[in-house]
């Protein structure tokens, strides 16, 4: 989503416009979920993968310096974005920092976070640092912040919490790798991600459209390549057009069907769809024995600068009439809009694969859909650690106005699977569904963090239909206990609730979480031991006081009838404020959202 423009139910107003770093493709990320730091080197220190809250990457030392580094010394040009807490200093002035241009254990880029509430933007040349830009930021023990650290030529550009920008220009290094750091610290790393400013990136089309549900995009591409046609199939880029064949060589010159090379492509390969509408009236379908590997991922991308919209307008509403179905692992999907499905408009049977800038829109059941491939499909092989990064899913509906969700990880899903800087609105159901019923059992834990529902219950017209929860996350079913993970994200002004455990008994995580003017409760947790931390929850229209059974402290702002001091203005992992004319404006991860 380089823009995202749209008319919503009520006259408001969503713009979302992100810098170039945000609209690139991940080079790299690690949750430090699978329990373990490999690909990372060490340097000083005492590093574990240890479980807070989530698991994270921890330096456990205080008495010097230490660095862990990762990636690829050839990466020039990208954005390095790591969440941050520090735990202990040993003196004054301390540092944790994350790393850019990393040469060598002494040399690189870096931007640190000082005890002394300052932010500074330095480098380092054979262990000699020299400060480059300086800024003002609280600093505060056992608070997570988000680092940011963008180079781009000779400039440099650094952000703590998406607040102000610190930018310098320098020479010194002109590619490495990333990394992070501690000064006579000890701090935990999690959600470390790396992405290139010169990748892949959708064009506006990608934005809600305006005009009515019922209508297509233009069939035309939507440009020219600028390339010279001369990239064959044989060098792993296979290009596909709406007005390809099944026979053609798939080059930029002769370019085939997106059915016929996704029996093409080899592992490590990229199928590159080229911008205008592919009509199709079946399902696209990724088989399981279609799959990359761990180390050669196959990729699906819209072309540089283009947008590929899959339009499945011609099914009838039908569970078998699904959009674009990825049951093979090992994938990356990037930068496509799948719209007018007969059911889910992407669904992930697979696993260990990526689904990155994606909008799924006016599908006749859940957006983007993770589950089992089919009913006999053994619970070993159910879709696990597959991320849905940066997606957007909107306005979609089914006939009965009930089981239309944003996304959904539900009934049958594996572990590992991952929502990060997703948006879900304007949809008939639940913005997130990770419903269970007891003749499947439990499912996987499922993590959303950094995430944005609202207006779920209520389409971009106006329109409502059936008896949806309209939550903007439901975290269950059936008194199933599954201990899910949502973290820095945001529920405002849905049909029912913001945040609701929906039955589920367990001892979720719920953190660092923002839910204003939700039609029933922002927070309804009814049972169970979750744990609650840094949540904040708000109203300027009427509602009912949340409901909170588990571990829930001090740290937390809860709704009884009245606002706390947090509701003029937030200024946490997500900062938020009122407008004049009463609406809310959001800073989201660097992206300012006017509700």
């Amino acid at each position: 989503m380089a823009a995202v423009m749209g008319t919503l139910a009520a006259a408001a107003t969503v713009v979302i416009g992100l810098s170039s770093p945000a609209v690139a493709a991940t080079l790299f990320s690690d949750d430090f979920n699978d329990g373990n730091a490999s690909g990372w080197t060490t340097s000083g220190g005492t590093w574990s993968v240890v479980t807070d809250g989530t698991p994270a990457y921890q330096q456990g030392g205080t008495s010097s310096d230490a660095r862990a580094r990762a990636g690829t010394s050839s990466w020039t040009n990208y954005t390095v974005t790591a969440k941050v807490k520090p735990t202990a200093i040993n003196g004054s002035n301390r540092f944790v920092a994350v790393l850019a241009r990393v040469q060598s254990s002494t040399s690189y880029y870096y931007l640190a976070l000082r005890s002394n509430n300052t932010v500074e933007l330095k480098k380092l040349v054979s262990g000699s640092s020299t400060t480059l830009a300086t800024g003002s930021v609280t600093f505060t023990l056992n608070t997570t912040y988000t680092l940011s650290l963008q180079v781009s030529g000779s400039t440099l550009k650094g952000t703590v919490n998406g607040g102000s920008t610190l930018t310098a220009t320098d020479t010194q290094y002109a590619s490495g790798q990333i990394g992070v750091a501690t000064f006579y610290a000890s701090a935990r790393f999690d959600d470390v991600v790396v992405t290139d400013s010169a990748g892949p990136s959708p064009s506006a089309s990608t934005s809600s459209p305006t005009s009515s549900p019922s209508s297509s995009p233009s069939s035309s591409p939507s440009s020219s390549p600028s390339a010279s046609p001369s990239t064959s199939p044989t060098t792993g880029a296979l290009y596909v057009s709406p007005s390809g064949t099944d026979s053609a060589a798939g080059t930029q010159s002769n370019p085939t069907t997106l059915t016929s090379a996704l029996g093409r492509i080899a592992a490590g390969g990229t199928i590159y769809m080229r911008g205008g509408t592919y009509n199709y009236s079946s399902t696209v379908t990724i088989a399981p024995a279609n799959s990359g590997t761990s180390s050669a991922r196959k990729t699906l991308s819209a072309y540089p600068g283009e947008t590929p919209v899959l339009n499945f307008s011609a099914q009838a509403e039908d569970p078998a009439n699904r959009g674009l179905a990825l049951n093979g692992n090992y994938w990356h999907l990037y930068g496509l809009v799948v719209e007018r499905a007969g059911d889910n408009g992407i669904f992930v049977g697979g696993s260990n694969n990526i689904v990155e800038r994606t909008v799924t829109r006016f599908n006749h059941d859940t957006g983007l859909q993770l589950s089992r491939i089919a009913s006999d499909t053994p619970q070993s092989q159910w879709p696990a650690n597959n991320l849905i990064l940066s997606a957007e899913s909107h306005d979609n509906a089914d006939s009965d106005g009930e089981d239309a969700d944003g996304f959904a990880a539900k009934l049958t899903v594996g572990s590992g699977n991952v929502f990060r800087y997703a948006v879900s609105h304007n949809n008939i159901d639940d913005g997130w569904d990770l419903y269970t019923k007891t003749d499947t059992g439990p499912i996987g834990v499922v993590t959303i963090e950094d995430s944005l529902s609202y207006n779920n219950g209520t389409l971009s017209d106006g329109s409502q239909a059936g008896a949806g929860d309209r939550n903007g996350y439901k975290l269950g079913g059936e008194d199933i206990a599954v201990n899910h993970i949502v973290r820095r994200s945001i529920a405002y002004h849905n049909g029912k609730h913001g945040f609701t455990y929906n039955s589920n008994p367990g001892s979720l995580s719920i953190s660092n979480n923002v839910s204003v003017d939700n039609g029933e409760r922002n927070f309804n947790f009814d049972a169970g031991t979750s744990v609650f931390r840094n949540n904040t929850s708000c109203r300027f229209s009427s509602g009912t006081n949340d409901r909170i059974i588990g571990d829930a402290d001090s740290s937390n702002q809860f709704w009884s009838g009245t606002n706390g001091s947090r509701c003029t203005t937030y200024s946490g992992a997500l900062g938020w404020s009122y407008a004049s004319d009463g609406r809310l404006v959001v800073t989201f991860h660097g992206v300012v959202v006017t509700l």
